[in-house]
């Protein structure tokens, strides 16, 4: 197969509403960002389809020594092919690659966190960095743009971990900080047993306003001379934002039920945004 009608299929397949804002995009950005996202979901795969923990390290190690073959010019995986030009015209750097894998690792390992700062890093690796990635291959001319692309990378992730609590709770991962379970005095047992009460509905509150935080603090360090060329972050965002104010509209229903937004929704959301520029 062709690839980068893999990395497209991949991306497709997913239903991620990074998927269409990659529409808007150049030829040769959205080539890039579509085998990016794939690499992405390659390795995030492995950690959520593997029950044996043993067997997601060693297929992590696998994309660990792909990716030094890959900067090496000797790439096997189809994903790995399609990265190829992406690597030599946007000039990425390996180093985050393999960051972005120790954050698929730390799940393997990591399956409570005792306070926000140890998320923040887990976030970062997993969602800053494909950020920052991200930004490069859509084109910056200032510093800031990283920081901004960091920053909204964080929110996503924020957004992903308040979205899927009843998911993760059943693969007996808890993404809230056990601080701030305590702060609102909720059991971590409640999430665990999909238990909906008045403090898990405050904690889900605090976690929301954390997240909006990150969004403004993202929109604040976009220096206006990239703001064109990072229009797709922009779509992501407006899309991302949607579906945060919708699970606070359903009432955090986080434990039972996975609110997201119909493929129609999201397209009109990017088109929308793109348009207003």
């Amino acid at each position: 197969m062709d690839p980068h009608q893999y990395c497209q299929d991949k991306a497709a397949a997913s239903g991620s509403s990074f998927y269409y804002s990659f529409r808007f995009l150049p030829e040769n950005r959205r080539l890039a960002i579509t085998a990016l996202y794939a690499f992405c979901r390659e390795v995030d795969d492995i950690v959520d389809e593997c029950s044996d923990a043993n067997v997601a390290l060693t297929k992590l190690n696998w994309w660990r020594q792909e990716i030094k073959d890959l900067f090496q010019g000797q790439p096997h995986h189809p994903v790995s092919h399609a990265l190829v030009p992406a690597i030599q015209e946007f000039n990425l750097p390996a180093e985050q690659f393999q960051e972005i894998i120790d954050g698929m690792e730390m799940d393997l390992t990591m399956h409570r966190y005792e306070d926000f700062k140890s998320l923040r890093l887990y976030c970062h690796r997993v969602a800053g960095v494909v950020g920052e990635l991200s930004a490069i291959i859509f084109g910056y001319t200032e510093r800031g743009t990283l920081r901004y692309a960091a920053d909204l990378g964080l929110a996503f992730q924020l957004t992903n971990i308040i979205r899927d609590v009843g998911e993760d709770a059943r693969r007996n991962r808890i993404y809230l900080p056990m601080d701030e379970l305590a702060k609102f005095n909720v059991p971590a047992s409640d999430i665990l047993n999909a238990r909906q009460t008045d403090n898990f509905k405050q904690l889900m509150e605090f976690q929301y306003q954390r997240a909006q935080e990150f969004y403004d603090l993202a929109f604040s360090e976009l220096p206006q001379a990239d703001r064109k060329t990072q229009k797709t972050g922009l779509v992501m965002a407006a899309i991302y934002r949607t579906l945060l104010e919708e699970i606070r509209n359903d009432g955090y229903l986080v434990l039972t039920q996975r609110t997201a937004l119909t493929p129609v929704r999201k397209l009109w959301i990017a088109w929308r945004t793109w348009m207003k520029g």
